[in-house]
C-alpha cells in the first residue's frame, strides 16, 4: 500500500531537518527529488507547489525569495514584511492620484 504525501508536506519535512531558511529553487530541488517528480510534469509542478506554499500557514516567505518555517519566526519579523508590503501599496496609490488627469467642468472644454 503506498502513501502519497502533498508537496507541502515534502516540503515540510525537508525544511524541518535544514533548522534554518532555504531558497526556494533549492526547496523545489529537495521536494522535486523526494517525490520523484518525473522531468515533463516539473514546470507545472513548480508552479502548483509555489501557490501551495503560499497558502500553506505553515511557512513563511522572506525576502530574497527564501522559505522558512513559520513556528521558527519571530512575530515581529513575519509582520514586518507585512508592513513593508503596506507601505509599497501607498506609495502606488499616490502616484496613482498624482498621474490622474484633471477633467474641466464645463461643456466648452471637450
Amino acid at each position: 500500500m503506498s502513501t502519497k504525501i502533498s508537496m507541502t508536506d515534502a516540503a515540510y519535512s525537508c525544511m524541518e531537518k535544514r533548522k534554518r531558511e532555504i531558497e526556494f529553487t533549492k526547496l523545489w530541488d529537495d521536494v522535486a527529488k523526494a517525490m520523484d517528480i518525473p522531468p515533463e510534469q516539473l514546470v507545472r509542478k513548480k508552479r502548483q507547489f509555489y501557490s501551495e506554499l503560499m497558502m500553506d500557514s505553515r511557512f513563511a516567505a522572506l525576502k530574497g525569495n527564501k522559505w522558512d518555517l513559520r513556528s521558527r519566526r519571530k512575530f515581529e519579523e513575519l509582520h514586518a514584511a507585512d508592513e513593508d508590503l503596506d507601505d509599497s501599496d501607498d506609495d502606488t496609490e499616490d502616484s496613482d492620484e498624482a498621474e490622474a488627469v484633471d477633467l474641466a467642468s464645463d461643456e466648452e472644454s471637450y
